[in-house]
């Protein structure tokens, strides 16, 4: 018998796993065919307004990585990846008429160019069915319990209000595939990709792929026990194990948060529940609440006054900002956390809080430049948590305090006493000019 669809297309975007995936499981029983697609756009790798790329070399060869592993995974259950290196709205139209795709799904992400590119699609082929599914939450719109215009100022309300909710189980990955369209059974996405060289991760485990997302979850659980100490730990500056490092995967996709959230529960039931255990949890309602507060609040994340609507006293000043980027400030603490950044794609969640509140409240600089320069070089960069808590730090968005500033010197006594980390990554470098002029334009001598 004949499904309901001749033909579907699984449009793959930050979802990058065939388990817990709605939408790909709805395709994969509702049709005869199926294509499999990603879209990796040459204006990715353009510098924007805030003189940084939407993807920079770490997180582009993760993402590779991720890519090669979801293809490896296809093409064991008898499918195949494509992927388009164009622009999704000049290319997508053409290729659904080009093989007369009957559905599009999708997993719903509340990105502002990523609804827009969803609505333009639709609008640009009328006569194909959209289906759009939540997979890159613990809980669906419906189960919030409250409407979402009226989601929470802050998080600590959020959480109060959410916590006490079981999400949805993730759904099991399919058993069958339909095949691809005959004309595109040899395709392979293997060659697609241009080779990247010389990227030093920030450790060997740092892989991409749903693989790699598992046996980190494991890792991280049952075998290491370390999700029993997170709490104590997780404030770390260096290392692979003080914190769980779900992030890189999570960000793309690899693992959903509501994997993550049920292998906490199961480990609470099997091994020991105690306050580490709560405050992984935690962190995953914190990644919610900036997921729900993208939704909402859209372009406003982005622009100087914030969501507060309050513009900073901060301007840009390059000779700064370059001395922050490359590590050369008064401050060996940040340098050393910027250093990292550079030559690893990562810095702990202590470093990011540290070097964002100095690029804001030392160096009086504009906080969106911090956030664009983090979007390019965080391999775990996701949109609604990057921008988002950078307009915490800024004092323009969730924070109630509305100004968050860090002691950095009292900062480095606690969590680098011995100055183990700075010198690690030469934090006491020499110190470039943090102005070249004055306000007159006067050189400074």
């Amino acid at each position: 018998m004949s499904n309901q669809y001749k033909r579907g297309l699984m449009w793959f975007r930050h979802d990058l796993r065939l388990s817990d995936n709605l939408a790909l499981q709805r395709l994969a029983s509702d049709c005869d065919e199926l294509i499999v697609v990603f879209v990796l756009p040459p204006s990715w790798r353009a510098v924007n307004q805030f003189q940084s790329r939407h993807i920079g070399a770490h997180r582009l060869a993760f993402l590779q990585q991720s890519l090669q592993d979801l293809q490896l995974r296809l093409t064991e259950r008898g499918q195949s990846l494509i992927v388009l290196n164009e622009e999704p709205l000049l290319c997508l139209p053409t290729f659904i008429a080009q093989h007369q795709v009957d559905v599009v799904a999708s997993n719903y992400h509340p990105g502002v160019y990523e609804r827009r590119d969803w609505v333009s699609l639709k609008n640009q082929c009328p006569d194909v069915v959209f289906l759009q599914e939540e997979g890159a939450t613990l809980y669906a719109l419906s189960q919030l319990p409250f409407d979402i215009n009226d989601l929470p100022e802050s998080f600590t309300p959020f959480r109060k209000r959410v916590e006490a909710i079981k999400p949805d189980r993730p759904c099991q990955t399919p058993t069958h595939f339909p095949p691809p369209p005959p004309a595109l059974r040899q395709n392979s996405a293997a060659q697609l990709f241009e080779e990247i060289r010389g990227i030093n991760t920030f450790e060997p485990r740092v892989v991409g792929g749903e693989s790699a997302a598992q046996a980190q979850l494991a890792y991280y659980t049952y075998e290491s026990k370390l999700l029993s100490q997170y709490k104590q730990t997780r404030n770390q500056l260096d290392g692979w194990d003080y914190s769980s490092k779900l992030s890189f995967w999570l960000a793309n996709g690899c693992i959903s948060p509501r994997q993550i959230y049920y292998q906490i529960q199961a480990y609470e039931a099997d091994v020991e529940k105690n306050e580490s255990t709560y405050w992984l949890k935690f962190e995953l309602w914190w990644r919610e609440y900036f997921y729900w507060y993208l939704h909402v609040h859209q372009h406003r994340l982005f622009i100087f006054s914030g969501v507060k609507g309050k513009k900073p006293l901060t301007t840009f000043w390059p000779q700064r900002f370059k001395a922050w980027m490359e590590g050369s400030t008064p401050y060996p603490i940040v340098n050393a956390c910027m250093k990292q950044l550079k030559q690893t794609g990562y810095m702990s969640n202590r470093g990011r809080q540290l070097v964002a509140s100095c690029l804001v409240h030392e160096l009086n600089m504009d906080w969106r430049y911090g956030a664009a320069y983090f979007e390019e070089m965080l391999i775990d960069y996701d949109v609604a948590s990057n921008w988002g808590n950078w307009q915490y730090l800024a004092g323009v968005g969730a924070d109630p305090r509305g100004h968050r500033q860090f002691d950095l010197a009292k900062q480095a006594q606690q969590y680098d006493p011995n100055g183990e980390f700075v010198a690690t990554w030469q934090g006491e470098s020499s110190v470039m000019p943090m102005n070249v002029v004055d306000e007159s334009d006067w050189p400074i001598t």
